[in-house]
């Protein structure tokens, strides 16, 4: 399946809803598809809006992501994706107007043949529409009927914070996806999928978010 239907993204009244994780529908837990949904907003709220000020660690040193929001492929440098088998380019898709790059530009990349992804989102589109960062991740799991059954702390990212989120734990079956806090209000998700259980699958996504990073502190 083309990475062209990896990133989903729809509009709840107003609300952005980032990007699906995930190349198997993106349309209910039973399919086994990872929602990245942001929380919430209406015209004017702030990133606090997105959940309690207290509710996920602070960001003490923000990191700048103007340079990549044109080139979010380049977040995770070549030698990290040779690592981690990725041998094809990346397909980069630009943040704008059609529902699925509401969200924020983001990268695909895939191993032909073997079922195995990895999709980095930039959300600058959560993150201007008041509903970003980690906060508001958080807010989309405490939501009632909100989208995510899982979330929990991740071991920070090159001193990053981090945490997991899903519709459901699925790390066991072999997806993983997180999301680092860049800055109070916008978070870089990342997933991997189509590994073989929770350790392959989150040492992929962890490997490519420290990567990220160290790219951005380098910018």
């Amino acid at each position: 399946m083309s990475l062209a239907r990896i990133a989903r993204a729809s509009v709840l009244g107003g609300a952005v809803v980032v990007a699906c994780a995930l190349a198997a529908g993106c349309t209910s837990e039973t399919g086994g598809t990872a929602n990245a949904v942001a929380p919430e907003s209406s015209p004017g709220t702030s990133s606090s809006a997105a959940g309690p000020t207290g509710s996920v660690p602070k960001v003490t040193t923000p990191l700048d992501v103007t340079k990549y929001e044109n080139d979010t492929c380049k977040l995770v440098p070549d030698d990290e994706l040779t690592r981690l088998k990725f041998t094809d380019p990346g397909e980069p898709r630009p943040r704008d107007s059609n529902p699925e790059n509401l969200s924020g530009p983001s990268c695909g990349w895939k191993i032909r043949g073997e079922g195995l992804s990895l999709l980095v989102i930039l959300g600058t589109g959560n993150r201007d529409a008041g509903a970003g960062g980690l906060a508001g991740i958080k807010a989309a799991y405490e939501r009632p009927n909100g989208p995510y059954k899982f979330f929990e702390p991740a071991p920070d990212v090159e001193g990053y914070p981090a945490v997991y989120f899903d519709i459901r734990d699925r790390r066991a079956i072999g997806n993983c996806s997180m999301a680092i806090g860049v800055a109070d209000d916008l978070a870089v998700s990342v997933f991997s999928e189509g590994y073989e259980g929770q350790q392959d699958s989150c040492a992929a996504a962890q490997g490519a978010a420290a990567a990220m990073v160290k790219t951005l502190k380098g910018a």
